[in-house]
């Protein structure tokens, strides 16, 4: 697998597609980093690492309108790419959906969302958009 990332957002945007109540992928520190930044931003209902046996995995529990069954997360776009990189200062910073939504920013600090990262002035690497 040559872009971790794109396979992570590309799991969670299938199961979204199929109304799936739980995705299970592999888990590596940066996406346990992104998966707590889904919960606390109110895109996930819930979330688990399980590090049992060999390969360790992170099953997250997709959230979904009760009503209207649409799910809270609109869209997933990977910004950066292994073969073209999307950096930004913390001054070009990103703004999702006129700050309606998230961009995730690897940055020397750890993963944060755009807004985190411009209020302590630190700029990254632009890994993801959601909405």
């Amino acid at each position: 697998m040559t872009d971790p990332i794109a396979d992570y957002l590309t799991r969670l945007r299938n199961a979204i597609q199929a109304k799936h109540r739980v995705v299970e992928v592999p888990a590596s520190k940066l996406k346990k980093e992104m998966t707590k930044i889904l919960f606390e931003k109110g895109y996930i209902l819930n979330y688990k690492f399980e590090d049992e046996g060999v390969e360790k995995t992170i099953k997250i529990a997709l959230k979904y309108n009760p009503i209207t069954k649409l799910s809270a997360i609109k869209s997933l776009e990977r910004a950066s790419s292994p073969g073209l990189r999307q950096y930004a200062d913390h001054k070009n910073l990103p703004r999702v959906m006129n700050g309606l939504g998230i961009a995730i920013i690897s940055t020397s600090k750890g993963v944060m969302t755009d807004k985190e990262a411009k209020t302590k002035n630190v700029g990254g690497e632009v890994l993801c958009y959601i909405q």
